[in-house]
């Protein structure tokens, strides 16, 4: 795919959703950490629903900790994995605590030290909280980003490497967004939405349907 198609991509996805906003509800970007981190193998429907009771009680490291993870289960009980994330939010709560000041740090380095942190959820936070243009790459965009020919690749890092290559700087801070967006109501994994696809024609995948 050449520079003028990726660019005309992103012109159609921004004309269509100017300032693309998280699914994940969280006001803080502590509060969005843990939501990231919940989010793992879960629907942000899951995890809303979960972080709705969870956060008026402890949003917070310090009422994270005071919760323990005996306290925590009863929150995300509701969400794949629970236990392993419970001990996860809670020994990251521990370090931002020791280590922080009980603030999230906008350092990947001193991100993907927490517990249950890696790659993808470092980049959401450092985008969706410190306004850093980081593209975290999960399933959906990994699945876009080879389908549509925007960004090919093996693996997740493959294709992070290549969007942060490819995409223009005026589009990256919004990228992440914008794709998922697209992978999660468009551009679906079993049957993709081609007939109510806004970039159709600029989609180099071979079996459209519609």
């Amino acid at each position: 795919m050449n520079a003028q198609k990726r660019r005309a991509i992103f012109e159609r996805l921004r004309a269509a959703n100017p300032h693309p906003v998280p699914e994940l509800a969280f006001a803080t970007p502590f509060e969005l950490l843990v939501a990231v981190v919940l989010s793992a193998q879960a629907t942000d429907k899951g995890v809303n629903k979960a972080t709705a009771a969870l956060f008026p009680v402890a949003r917070t490291p310090q009422a994270i900790r005071a919760l323990g993870v005996d306290g925590l289960i009863p929150y995300v009980k509701s969400i794949g994995l629970y236990r392993n994330k419970a001990k996860n939010i809670v020994a990251l709560s521990e370090i931002l605590l020791r280590e922080h000041g009980g603030e999230v740090p906008a350092d990947r380095e001193a991100l993907e030290r927490l517990p249950g942190v890696g790659r993808k959820t470092a980049s959401v936070v450092l985008n969706t909280a410190f306004g850093q243009p980081t593209i975290a790459v999960d399933t959906h965009i990994f699945r876009v980003a080879n389908r549509t020919g925007l960004a090919p690749g093996r693996n997740v890092d493959e294709v992070e490497q290549r969007l942060l290559k490819f995409v223009a700087d005026e589009f990256r801070q919004d990228a992440h967004h914008w794709l998922i967006l697209h992978g999660r109501y468009v551009c679906v994994a079993r049957s993709p939405k081609c007939g109510e696809c806004i970039i159709r024609d600029l989609c180099e995948f071979r079996d459209k349907t519609g």
